[in-house]
């Protein structure tokens, strides 16, 4: 009895860069000044839920009488949401 043979992963890689490669044909080149808006959007998203966590965590430690315990939680929380906004959108996804 013979196994079915696995897909061979450099051919898997190979079919995926020409299929990307022929996608870029036909959208054509986005030029500097779209890849430079796409990544100063990407970081406003990321540095708005960061800076918001901040002052919230700075706000809530100034209340609550702790240190730095709200401050360092809304840093990761703002991080964390910050990049699920960026990355993790299903509703921008084409």
């Amino acid at each position: 009895m013979t196994r079915p043979r696995k897909p061979d992963p450099l051919a898997e890689a190979v079919r995926k860069r020409e299929r990307r490669a022929a996608q870029a044909r036909e959208e054509g080149q986005h030029s500097p000044w779209e890849n430079l808006a796409v990544i100063g959007s990407l970081a406003w998203q990321v540095l708005v839920p960061t800076l918001l966590g901040v002052f919230i965590g700075r706000w809530l430690d100034r209340v609550t009488g702790h240190p730095v315990l709200f401050s360092a939680l809304g840093i990761v929380v703002g991080v964390a949401l910050g990049f699920f906004m960026a990355c993790c959108q299903p509703w921008r996804r084409k």
